[in-house]
């Protein structure tokens, strides 16, 4: 026995853990205890030693895994052993003794400002509902940098057009509140009428609606922004979540400051902020070596 659905309801009930998350974790834990169960023949967790996870480990190695892959699956692990720790439901944690792979340091992908001043100005979206939704969804994941399940979960009585401020219900269901220009206001009081005259009557309280006037997922979501991003750029990577490391990378770059770039963000530290400072300091070292005399300068320091 592995408890593995009493885990899954303390994800979603007491840590609240979005879909998504949930998803992912569910597909990682079910990925281990086949190893478990095929692999080293266990019956129970209680049999479970790091010698245990090290295999599962190596076995995701040498099926081309990268280390950041394993590193965030083997985060599903350290949860779901500790999980099972509170509840008395085995003695010893395994994952004391496992060591994660290292991985090197990745900078958030992210499209140039250029680019993005090409998107708006270059595509055209069509007046229709559809080119309005999608035109929105840029520029609301853009301008202020949402997760694409915080943009699916946004409900119009979340919309502050006033005072140019969107709540938004983030991680664990924390809310913040997120200001946005005031070009953005009159896009959303342009949609809104759009929405109406597309589903009259219609009484669901998102923000974003599918065809068929029901809530826009996430996924569908994804699909959108990857369409657009398509037009601009041929980076690998195309998700909403780029025009969110956009927004984050924009502000750096001029000037704003870290500490207000996380509560813009709903990041629960710091740490997870920081990385946007080093495309800053890339982008500075490049200006740098580009406009100063002696940044070229071998010689320099002879």
């Amino acid at each position: 026995m592995f408890h593995e659905e009493s885990f899954y309801g303390y994800l979603s009930l007491e840590r609240r853990f979005s879909p998504h998350t949930l998803t992912a974790y569910r597909s990682d834990l079910q990925n281990f205890i086949a190893h478990c169960t095929e692999h080293q023949c266990l019956t129970s967790v209680t049999e479970v030693r790091h010698l245990h996870v090290r295999s599962w480990v190596v076995a995701q190695m040498q099926n081309g895994q990268s280390a950041r892959s394993i590193n965030r699956r083997l985060s599903c692990l350290k949860t779901y052993f500790r999980f099972l720790r509170k509840r008395r439901l085995i003695e010893k944690d395994p994952m004391q003794k496992v060591v994660a792979p290292k991985t090197g340091k990745r900078l958030p992908v992210f499209v140039q400002e250029s680019q993005m001043a090409a998107l708006f100005s270059h595509i055209a979206f069509g007046d229709d509902y559809t080119g309005q939704l999608h035109r929105l969804l840029l520029e609301v994941l853009y301008a202020t940098g949402i997760r694409r399940s915080e943009a699916s979960g946004l409900k119009i009585g979340d919309l502050d057009i006033q005072r140019s401020v969107l709540r938004i219900t983030g991680k664990g269901n924390k809310d913040r509140f997120v200001p946005f220009a005031r070009y953005l206001g009159t896009l959303l009081e342009a949609f809104l009428t759009v929405r109406r005259e597309a589903f009259p009557g219609n009484d669901q309280p998102w923000l974003f609606l599918n065809k068929k006037g029901a809530q826009i997922s996430p996924e569908n979501i994804y699909y959108i922004i990857r369409k657009h991003l398509s037009a601009v750029t041929t980076a690998e990577q195309r998700s909403p979540h780029v025009l969110r490391h956009s927004f984050a990378t924009h502000l750096s770059n001029h000037g704003a400051d870290l500490n207000a770039i996380k509560e813009l963000l709903g990041h629960a530290s710091l740490a997870a902020t920081q990385v946007y400072m080093h495309n800053s300091i890339e982008r500075l070292i490049k200006v740098y070596e580009q406009a100063h005399p002696k940044g070229k300068d071998e010689d320099a320091a002879l």
